[in-house]
C-alpha cells in the first residue's frame, strides 16, 4: 500500500500523489472509506488512476460518484470507462448533460480540425445534475457547488471551508481557462465568476490544471481587468460585447473624416 499524501484533510490530488503529471488535476475527496473523484482526465490514464486509488487502500466499490467540473475532453474523456469500472454514477451541471451524453466532439473540443486534434469522445449517461448552491456530501465533508460560467457554460467549482476547488477559472500565474465559443465561453460571465472568487473569504485555490495556491486578490484583480478588456476587443470575435472602433468608423464615414495627409487626389488636383 502507498502512503497517502493529502493536500488538506480529506483531499488528495492524484497527479501530486503519483509524483508525475498524467493530465488535468484529479481530486479524490474522502472521509473514511467513502470517496468521490472530481474529474478523471483522458481515457488512456483511467487505469493508472484506478490502480493508484487501489494502492491507496480506497475500496473501489465505495466511490460515491464521479464529478465532471465541465464538459471539456481533457477533463472527462475517461468518464464512460471509469463509470463502468467503478460501477458508480456521474454528476455534472445541466449544461454539460447534452455534450456528455451525445459524445459531442465539437462542444467538448475533442475535434479541432485546423489544429489536427481528433479524439474520441465516448458518450456517458449523466445520473445526477447539480446547480449553484447544492451540496455534495462525502461522509462528513460538505462541498458547496458553485456554478462559475465563463470558461464554459457548465463550469463548476466546489467549496469546503476556506478551500475552493476552482476548476479552470484561474491559475497561479494569473491565466484563465481558454475562451472559445465552441464550448460555451462567455467573457462577461467569466468576469463575474472571477469577481465572485476574489470577493469570497476562500483562502486556498485548487485549480484543474497546475499547482494549488493561496488566493491573491491583487493578482485576481489584474486578471479581471485583463478579461474585462477582452469585452471590447475584436481579437475575441463573437465573444466580445462590442468593438468601439466600428462606432468610431461609422462616425468618420458619416463625417468624411480621414487622417491628415490623406484625401481625394482628384479633388485636390
Amino acid at each position: 500500500m502507498l502512503t497517502r499524501k493529502p493536500l488538506f484533510p480529506g483531499i488528495i490530488e492524484l497527479n501530486f500523489q503519483a509524483g508525475e503529471v498524467l493530465g488535468c488535476n484529479v481530486y479524490l475527496i474522502y472521509d473514511g472509506d467513502e470517496w468521490i473523484l472530481i474529474d478523471i482526465g483522458y481515457e488512456e490514464t483511467v487505469d493508472d488512476y484506478i490502480e493508484l486509488i487501489r494502492q491507496l487502500d480506497f475500496p473501489l466499490a465505495h466511490c460515491k460518484t464521479l464529478v465532471a467540473t465541465h464538459a471539456d475532453v481533457d477533463h472527462i474523456q475517461g468518464l464512460a470507462k471509469a463509470k463502468q469500472l467503478l460501477r458508480t454514477t456521474i454528476t455534472a451541471h445541466p449544461n454539460a448533460v447534452t455534450p456528455l451524453q451525445t459524445g459531442d466532439r465539437l462542444r467538448t473540443l475533442a475535434e479541432i480540425e485546423p489544429q489536427g486534434l481528433d479524439l474520441e469522445m465516448p458518450p456517458v449517461e449523466i445520473d445526477t445534475t447539480v446547480v449553484d448552491g447544492d451540496i455534495l456530501r462525502v461522509g462528513s465533508i460538505e462541498l458547496e457547488v458553485w456554478h462559475t460560467p465563463g470558461h464554459t457554460d457548465s463550469q463548476l467549482a466546489f467549496r469546503t471551508g476556506d478551500i475552493l476547488l476552482s476548476g479552470d477559472n484561474i491559475y497561479r500565474d494569473g491565466c484563465i481557462g481558454a475562451v472559445d465559443p465552441h464550448h460555451g465561453s462567455d467573457l462577461g460571465a467569466f468576469v463575474e465568476s472571477l469577481e465572485r472568487i476574489r470577493d469570497s473569504d476562500v483562502r486556498w485555490l485548487l485549480p484543474s490544471h497546475g499547482p494549488i495556491f493561496e488566493k491573491d486578490n491583487a493578482m485576481l484583480e489584474r486578471t479581471i481587468k485583463r478579461v474585462r478588456g477582452y469585452l471590447t476587443m475584436a481579437d475575441f470575435g463573437t465573444l466580445a460585447e462590442s468593438w468601439p472602433l466600428m462606432d468610431e468608423w461609422e462616425n468618420e464615414v458619416a463625417e468624411g473624416t480621414l487622417p491628415e495627409g490623406v484625401g481625394n487626389v482628384d479633388a485636390q488636383s
